[in-house]
């Protein structure tokens, strides 16, 4: 391997809180019902900055170039919970001065004086998990959320300043049809957002919506679903940039990186990280249940990425976004040469991707078939 300059990659912190009023049937990510509970904010504030500080010797002297506040349903937080985390964030480590700070939120957890409380905490971009604007469809998605509150929790954010708002919507819903998805969306576009995360609903293992699948819709109106909505999309001006991303002007910065194989720390509870540090490649990761999070002792659980696996989980990775991929980007983030990527290209389905010495770049036939281009990456490195 040649030699990595980590302090050339970008660093990125994710913070996951992991607790929900109510877990969504078709939710795979690492969230605990909290029902009439309260989160313990300050327990969890305290483990969330012993993290901060076991990633120091790795990081100490990287700029963090955003934060994402995941989960879970972060907004469950009080914004001076938000605020506390931030100030810890950077009593250890140095913020860019353009940094993004995310927080999802669940238009069920939210009104204007809450927004204008993470606002004044640092959070300069807002992802509302609206999924849908069909009051049934949200039912049949098990929502603590209307139509109503998902339009009042947009206008909220808007109304105390946040420019940079991301809204969230799924189709291929049971029951839908292709007037009721692209009424989503056409609602969606009718607040002006500068973000849309717009992807299909799957049914991922250990969920409810797995051991009991809903009925969905035929495979033919899911496609037609997609090709009606991207025509919308593109009415409005709006760019594909990732599979399930689209944006006039503003990206989402911290997905952008971890899908460029850049560096993250990940800190609360299930949280993953990704650390480049004297030429190794590491990843963390954190107890997944709350209960076990607060009562943890040791530092960082980390483990080296295996040199095998480092090429297919580069192009897992950056394969994702719409965009070349320089080689000069491959060697400075993975140590590797580019031939390992050139000699897989040459003998691979040429329909699926542009390429020279310098980059590649997928067909718009490749990007419709990223699962098989990723694929073709599982070959070992000799």
């Amino acid at each position: 391997m040649n030699k990595i300059n980590s302090n050339s990659i970008p660093l990125s912190l994710y913070i996951h809180i992991p607790w929900c009023i109510k877990k969504c049937p078709y939710c795979d990510f690492n969230s605990h019902n909290l029902g009439n509970n309260v989160a313990p904010e300050k327990e969890y504030i305290a483990v969330l900055e012993q993290d901060l500080i076991s990633y120091l010797p790795f990081c100490q002297d990287r700029v963090i170039t955003s934060i994402f506040f995941g989960g879970g349903t972060p907004s469950l937080f009080s914004p001076e919970a938000i605020a506390e985390i931030l100030e810890h964030v950077k009593k250890y480590y140095t913020l860019a001065a353009d940094i993004e700070i995310t927080l999802e939120a669940n238009p069920g957890t939210v009104e204007q004086q809450r927004f204008q409380g993470f606002k004044m905490a640092g959070v300069n971009r807002i992802s509302l998990g609206v999924q849908s604007f069909n009051e049934e469809m949200l039912k049949r998605l098990g929502r603590i959320h209307g139509s109503d509150e998902a339009k009042k929790a947009i206008c909220a954010a808007q109304t105390v300043g946040f420019d940079n708002i991301n809204i969230d919507l799924m189709y291929g819903l049971p029951h839908q049809s292709i007037e009721q998805s692209c009424n989503d969306l056409a609602t969606a576009l009718s607040f002006k957002p500068q973000h849309i995360s717009w992807y299909q609903l799957t049914l991922e293992p250990n969920t409810l919506f797995h051991h009991k699948p809903p009925p969905l819709p035929q495979h033919d109106q899911i496609v037609a679903m997609e090709q009606h909505g991207r025509t919308l999309l593109e009415q409005h001006n709006f760019t594909q940039y990732e599979i399930s991303a689209w944006t006039k002007s503003k990206i989402c910065k911290h997905n952008k990186n971890i899908w460029q194989f850049t560096d993250y720390m990940g800190i609360g509870a299930g949280a993953c990280g990704k650390i480049t540090y004297k030429d190794e490649i590491f990843r963390t990761t954190q107890p997944k249940h709350p209960k076990l999070y607060l009562s943890k002792k040791n530092g960082l659980n980390k483990k080296n990425v295996q040199q095998d696996n480092i090429l297919f989980e580069f192009m897992l990775n950056h394969l994702r976004l719409k965009r070349k991929l320089m080689f000069i980007d491959f060697e400075s983030r993975t140590g590797l040469a580019r031939e390992n990527i050139i000699e897989i290209l040459a003998s691979a389905d040429q329909s699926f991707f542009n390429y020279n010495n310098e980059f590649m770049q997928l067909t718009e036939r490749g990007f419709s078939f990223y699962n098989d281009v990723v694929a073709i990456f599982l070959n070992d490195i000799n």
